[in-house]
């Protein structure tokens, strides 16, 4: 998409640990545009006609819950756009929704189908008001309450993995051994728990990790001019060969020939706001 009709916003200080930004996209012409796995859940409100997502064969819905995924995808607009769009920290969605964040692996879920009633009146507000900034407001108010209404347990166990989920941004060469240690869990606990969080298992949200570094390294690559084989070893790869493999793997495309079609962006490792 076009980055200059993005208009992003910062969430409060009590929402920091929680989301990373809102952002809103208004658009009349038809796009066509290639997306990678951003490593982050989002809860998406379409004010007009939503997105089509030809790898799912779905049309995104009024409220989408968009999960973490590990394929890159073509989305196109009719040009008639204006979405809002939270974007949650990679392990926080499940506090807001009481749902485990692995249900929404891989898939664009209908909002209105998990019942969540006050999340369904915050849809309704939202597609009745014009005004976006104050969407924005109803949309804080709406994730206060629910920090709020955080149990002690459940805010206890994600508190938990937190140093692990800082080990992996770090470093993506880092072993489920390690970071199961980090949390003071078993191995199979820790699994557990950071699918309940993050949306997948650790050892392949690494993958998403490394891809994001690479992406956010060849965004950058014309201003520092690091090549191939640096990147391969900065992301964290074996080597240049691992590095491209695994890249088609998620992208459909190698580096290079990526960089023919598009301008690589990274979600994961920038910050707009």
């Amino acid at each position: 998409m076009i980055q200059d009709s993005f208009q992003f916003y910062k969430p409060c200080k009590t929402l920091l640990p929680y989301i990373r930004y809102y952002w809103v996209f208004k658009s009349d012409q038809i796009l066509n545009t290639f997306t990678f796995p951003i490593g982050c859940p989002q809860i998406i409100f379409h004010k007009k006609t939503p997105l089509l997502i030809p790898e799912l064969g779905i049309w995104q819905d009024t409220i989408t819950i968009s999960g973490q995924v590990n394929f890159s995808s073509h989305i196109y607009t009719n040009g008639h756009t204006e979405m809002i769009v939270v974007v949650f920290q990679l392990h926080t969605l499940n506090l807001f929704l009481n749902i485990p964040t692995n249900s929404f692996y891989n898939q664009e879920v209908f909002g209105f189908g998990i019942e969540n009633k006050s999340l369904i009146e915050l849809s309704k507000r939202i597609l009745d008001c014009e005004d976006n900034n104050l969407c924005i407001q109803y949309i804080e108010k709406w994730l206060l309450l629910q920090v709020s209404a955080m149990r002690m347990g459940t805010e206890y166990k994600f508190q938990r993995i937190n140093e692990p989920i800082s080990q992996i941004l770090k470093t993506s060469q880092v072993s489920v051994n390690e970071l199961s240690s980090m949390a003071c869990l078993s191995k199979k606990q820790f699994e557990r728990e950071f699918k309940t969080f993050v949306g997948m298992g650790p050892k392949e949200y690494t993958h998403i990790v490394r891809l994001q570094k690479a992406l956010s390294f060849l965004q950058h690559q014309k201003s520092t001019g690091i090549n191939h084989a640096q990147i391969a070893l900065a992301s964290g790869y074996a080597d240049q060969s691992h590095y491209i493999r695994e890249f088609k793997k998620h992208c459909g495309y190698t580096p290079k020939s990526l960089l023919e079609m598009t301008s690589p962006y990274s979600d994961l490792f920038t910050h707009p706001v």
